[in-house]
């Protein structure tokens, strides 16, 4: 199985690395940065590439560009791993439009695409008879996606509740085990890495909510964007309000909930009992799925993170790989 790889960020590191050590089965032919490019048929060594890529900062030559790869690399599967862009989805939902039309499978974990063409692409996707795959969109390491398409089959889903941002929920943490402000917990996340210098995306609910809409698409096909999402965030919560919470033997958590017979699709701080299966602590993510025939399923893992994140991305490489086969 062939792949050309789109973005060597976070999560496109970890998939060559991933991919160096337990690749059995599948030639990295291309890869693509912001600046340059490396195309070879024949085959690429994932650690070259990345050995490259620290000395250089650059995988390939700058004369060329992931249209080039795109367009002229031999692959069965585009990995598209560029960053989000949560307003037009540029530039990514035109690399994937042009793999899909190409004939060829794509695999990303570019939430922008996915939550504002979803149906367009699926449908490209089933018109030129090729997958759509999108596992690392939600929850990283979680296998929600491949759950709710293959695992729960059969299954209806009647909602979904989920701790979607590990920003916000190692935030929420700190405040109400070590008592810090809002600001003091923030400060410390952007220390460890879980929250970047301006983290409005994640804290105002933004990365939270666009998750949501991409479940609620995959789940129930309902055509909405982050536009038909209630958002609060929690850049306005007190310490005080966690606090009272504590003396109630709760907690609160940035809570995303998806009910289609209330109309609801909305992200929000929630007070929910400590007992509950959602409080997770630190950056974990949890989802839990409310079923007419296997009732209640709560799953707990890694919500981002290189190798997390690039698991799932492998994950749906060996689907497509295997059902090939």
């Amino acid at each position: 199985m062939k792949i050309a790889v789109i973005g060597l960020g976070t999560v496109g590191k970890g998939l060559l690395s991933v991919i160096d050590r337990k690749g059995e089965g599948i030639l990295l032919t291309a890869v693509a940065d912001s600046k340059s490019a490396i195309i070879s048929n024949q085959g690429l060594s994932p650690k070259t590439v990345l050995e490259k890529k620290v000395k250089t900062g650059l995988c390939g030559e700058p004369g060329l560009t992931a249209k080039s790869v795109i367009d002229t690399a031999d692959y069965d599967i585009l990995v598209e791993l560029s960053p989000t862009n949560a307003d037009t989805a540029e530039p990514a939902v035109t690399y994937i439009r042009s793999a899909l039309a190409r004939g060829k499978h794509v695999v990303t974990s570019n939430k922008g695409p996915i939550a504002l063409y979803y149906r367009e692409l699926k449908e490209l996707a089933h018109k030129n008879e090729v997958s759509l795959r999108y596992e690392a969109t939600v929850a990283g390491a979680i296998p929600i996606i491949h759950t709710l398409c293959h695992g729960l089959k059969g299954n209806t889903i009647k909602s979904l509740y989920g701790v979607l941002n590990g920003t916000c929920n190692y935030i929420l943490t700190r405040m109400a085990s070590e008592g810090l402000t809002y600001l003091q917990a923030l400060n410390e996340a952007r220390e460890l890495g879980y929250a970047e210098a301006d983290p409005a995306y994640d804290v105002k609910g933004i990365d939270a909510a666009i998750k949501l809409v991409i479940l609620a698409n995959t789940i129930w096909d309902m055509g909405i964007t982050l536009k038909d999402a209630k958002v609060t965030g929690i850049d306005l919560l007190t310490s005080d309000a966690v606090r009272l919470a504590e003396e109630q033997e709760s907690t609160i958590r940035l809570i995303a909930e998806a009910v289609p017979e209330k109309g609801m699709i909305r992200v929000s701080p929630r007070i929910i009992p400590k007992s509950h299966p959602l409080v997770v602590d630190g950056s974990l993510n949890a989802i839990t799925l409310c079923t007419d025939l296997a009732g209640e399923i709560t799953m707990i893992g890694k919500g981002a993170g290189s190798i997390e994140t690039a698991s799932a991305v492998l994950g749906d490489i060996l689907f497509i790989y295997e059902k090939k086969e």
